[in-house]
């Protein structure tokens, strides 16, 4: 997928969000998950790189640098689930979280699926404003968790 989005009051601050997974700097969105951020820290870099290579994936860009990510795990047709969001610190309060997840919900590959999921511990508050809420039936949904592998 090579999709540019592109916002004109974004575009014209030095800001891009693309699907192109050949513009992802891995390493710098290895860095932060594995070490800064609270879901995902330890995640083995091998891991990391085949759950990139099997979703679809949008960077945040400031004048070619990346500063922000998402992941989609979907099979463009019925369901979606939002992981691994986030926007470097350097660059929060600018409105790039509210973008990303909006130009995300509007990609013309996702619209009409029936459901999407995420989990978040303290984004709740961004998310609501797209239409996520808490799950109708908590009781229907069940997991397999195993904290990431050693090797």
């Amino acid at each position: 997928m090579k999709t540019y989005i592109n916002d004109d009051a974004y575009l014209k601050k030095g800001y891009l969000i693309s699907s192109d997974q050949t513009k992802l700097d891995l390493d710098y969105v290895y860095q932060f998950l594995s070490k800064d951020s609270y879901w995902a820290k330890g995640l083995l870099k091998n891991v990391f790189k085949k759950s990139v290579e099997n979703s679809l994936c949008f960077g945040v860009y400031f004048e070619n640098e990346q500063i922000g990510f998402a992941r989609l795990i979907t099979d463009f047709a019925t369901f979606a689930y939002l992981a691994d969001v986030f926007i470097d610190k350097k660059f929060r309060k600018n409105g790039l979280s509210k973008w990303l997840i909006q130009t995300i919900l509007n990609d013309p590959e996702l619209q009409n699926l029936r459901r999407w999921l995420l989990a978040t511990a303290d984004a709740h508050q961004l998310y609501k404003q797209f239409g996520f809420d808490g799950l109708n039936n908590p009781q229907s949904f069940m997991q397999i968790f195993n904290p990431y592998p050693l090797t």
